[in-house]
């Protein structure tokens, strides 16, 4: 069972913990003061609410201890208002462990005031039973205290939580989105190569129409004509002419040589080339940016405060009796020393941007593309009749 006492002389002990870790800090770790600086403005908070709700009321009753109560409510108030100082001080600055230096000195101060005067007087003044009563009201407070601490940090971490999935699922959808991406790109290019394999086809198409008609002007060139007769045909060399080329006359022999009975027409298609321009991706270089940690010594120096008690006699001031004597009375002091504590706290210094910037240009696609062309050369015909035809067809 926790005596008055013990409450006293180990309520301080999380808020030096405290006092201690945020002195060790240096200005880089900004975070890291932010949330000791929380820590410790919730502890000092509690030990003077527990005090001012449950200690000082009881002595105020008793008239040995009333004095002592507006000297610890000073003490508070003074605690208090470096406190929200301290709050309003830059964390990266040098001001900051300067008045974190202050508010030290002052809590302990105000700690060994407590055990040096207002302990004996609560002991002397209050019953077992009210003491007991205060300790038991003050340790409902600080569990109360506890748990409210606990739910709020279960709070923080499941909102951390909550956010973590948040970046997750956006994590997911941007990688869905760049797959969706390059797979349209991957469709493209397909498409692209598509559309050149039928653009290469159609040229083979045409050369090899252009081909055919070439061979069919070719062969109407070098093909002889015939008149149907011959005598005539011997005589121009015309004979040996195919049936189906052959230029029919009349069976009438009375009808003139220049009306022909019929005419074959031959079809010659001229052909051209299009330019078909397709795009394809290709990968133009691979840029790799690696993070890793390296470690760099480092020291920093920390003041440690080491307290002992000191036993002396003395001659007294007066000699006449202020107290209770002749009667048996233990009084203990605790010594105290500090220790340093090392934290670690992470902050972002900078950060590199990894993204992919589009660019536009324009690029002339420069290439041959055949056509065809017809050459008409009209030969020393033996009639007027015959170069008139030819004449029509160019048209």
């Amino acid at each position: 069972m926790t005596t008055i006492r013990q409450l006293i002389q180990t309520s301080p002990t999380k808020a030096n913990e405290l006092f201690a870790a945020l002195a060790d800090t240096s200005n880089n770790a900004v975070k890291t003061r932010e949330r000791l600086l929380s820590d410790l403005r919730s502890e000092l908070e509690l030990l003077a609410n527990l005090e001012e709700e449950h200690l000082f009321p009881v002595l105020r009753k008793h008239k040995e201890t009333k004095d002592l109560v507006t000297a610890a409510l000073n003490d508070n108030k003074q605690t208090r208002k470096l406190l929200a100082e301290l709050e309003q001080t830059p964390k990266g600055s040098e001001e900051f462990g300067s008045k974190v230096a202050e508010l030290r000195k002052v809590f302990q101060q105000s700690v060994r005031d407590e055990r040096k005067d207002l302990l004996p007087a609560v002991l002397k003044a209050l019953s077992d039973n009210e003491a007991q009563a205060i300790v038991e009201k003050i340790e409902d407070g600080k569990a109360e205290a506890e748990e409210a601490r606990r739910a709020e940090a279960e709070q923080r971490r499941a909102e951390q939580r909550q956010e973590r999935e948040q970046a997750e699922k956006l994590l997911a959808e941007q990688k869905e989105a760049a797959d969706r991406e390059r797979k349209t790109r991957e469709a493209a290019r397909q498409t692209a190569d598509q559309v050149a394999q039928t653009a290469e086809a159609a040229a083979v198409s045409t050369r090899k129409v252009a081909q055919s008609a070439a061979e069919a002007v070719q062969r109407v060139a070098t093909a002889p004509l015939s008149t149907g007769s011959f005598f005539f045909d011997a005589m121009f060399g015309m004979w040996g002419v195919p049936s189906g080329r052959s230029l029919a006359r009349s069976s009438n022999a009375s009808a003139s040589r220049s009306q022909v009975s019929t005419q074959e027409e031959e079809v010659i298609p001229l052909a051209e080339e299009t330019l078909i321009v397709g795009k394809r991706t290709e990968n133009s270089g691979t840029t790799t940016v690696r993070r890793y940690v390296v470690e760099v010594p480092t020291e920093q120096q920390v003041t440690l405060y080491h307290e002992k008690v000191v036993v002396e006699r003395r001659r007294p001031v007066t000699d006449q009796v202020t107290g209770e004597t002749l009667t048996e009375l233990a009084v203990e002091m605790v010594e105290t020393s500090e220790v340093p504590l090392v934290g670690k706290g992470v902050r972002v210094k900078e950060e590199v941007v990894v993204r992919k910037e589009r660019t536009k240009r324009v690029e002339t696609v420069r290439d041959t593309i055949r056509r065809d062309e017809v050459e008409i050369s009209n030969a020393s015909g033996r009639s007027g009749d015959r170069r008139a035809a030819l004449a029509y067809s160019r048209k």
